[in-house]
């Protein structure tokens, strides 16, 4: 059977803000996201008319409640290959429940898998559009990279590139309901919105320093009583020479950035005898194979 190794790799929101709330109880995000080198491996075989699902986390769903799984149901009808089947293997390591995008990711991962393997004649932007029919972050999963999203996640403008630099994510044992910290950014009449052109024009400038100060996630400012430990997650990669760190997504993992691999690695040496999500990472570019 014909097989391909796929990387998914993990988004991170350098800043995020909520503008609003869209029709179709959709919120309006403005965001800027990157991704990053922590990945999940993902194989997948064609073959069959049937889709299967294996993962190393015995706890993940194996059918359509997979996200992968559907990713590959809904290429095979946009393809024009209904009945189509596959053999998917995911071995993850991005967390789950932690504002990484790891579920999306691997949907994404599947399009562009098994775009390969097909020889199907799909756009990038034909990928993002059946990502999003999926979740908010699989069509930014597509190509990764630097974006600026707005919308509700799913549309995105040009951002400058991320400068060279190391990162140290940490995630604490709990995960955070994503609806719950939607509602309450609802219910707040006013509060800080992050410098989102400061940030983008310093990445422009290659100015890591610069970008770092100003990353900021609103979700901080709602976050539960019992969430403590993200605020001394950030305290600690700061003291341990971050140049900036925020909460990714709606949590729970927090990341730091540093100014190369080296300093990052020292943290994570740090860290790691505490934290048993943790990890260090790198920028990644685009994943854009096709134009438009």
């Amino acid at each position: 059977m014909k097989s391909i190794e796929v990387k998914a790799y993990a988004k991170l929101n350098l800043c995020l803000d909520v503008l609003g709330t869209m029709p179709g109880g959709w919120h309006e995000m403005k965001m800027v996201m990157q991704s990053c080198s922590l990945c999940d491996d993902i194989r997948i075989e064609l073959g069959g008319d049937d889709i299967t699902v294996k993962t190393n986390l015995h706890f993940l769903p194996r059918d359509e409640r997979n996200i992968a799984y559907r990713a590959a149901k809904r290429f095979f009808e946009a393809a024009g290959m209904p009945g189509a089947g596959a053999l998917i293997t995911l071995q993850k390591r991005i967390p789950v429940g932690a504002g990484l995008g790891g579920g999306s990711t691997d949907g994404a991962a599947v399009l562009r898998g098994l775009r390969d393997l097909t020889g199907a004649a799909l756009s990038d932007a034909a990928l993002e559009a059946l990502g999003a029919e999926l979740g908010s972050d699989v069509p930014f999963c597509v190509c990764g990279g630097t974006r600026l999203a707005v919308g509700r996640g799913d549309r995105f403008l040009d951002a400058p590139a991320m400068p060279d630099c190391g990162i140290v994510i940490c995630k604490p044992r709990f995960s955070i309901r994503t609806p719950d910290l939607f509602a309450k950014i609802d219910s707040r009449r006013s509060r800080i919105r992050p410098d989102t052109d400061g940030l983008m024009a310093a990445m422009a400038a290659g100015d890591l320093r610069g970008m770092a100060q100003r990353m900021y996630n609103v979700f901080e400012d709602v976050l539960p009583r019992n969430c403590g430990e993200i605020a001394a997650i950030k305290s600690a990669l700061l003291d341990l020479g971050a140049l900036g760190s925020v909460m990714s997504g709606t949590g729970s993992a927090v990341f730091g950035i540093f100014e190369d691999a080296a300093a990052a690695e020292r943290a994570w040496t740090q860290l790691r005898g505490s934290y048993r999500e943790c990890f260090t990472a790198q920028p990644v570019a685009s994943l854009s194979a096709t134009a438009g």
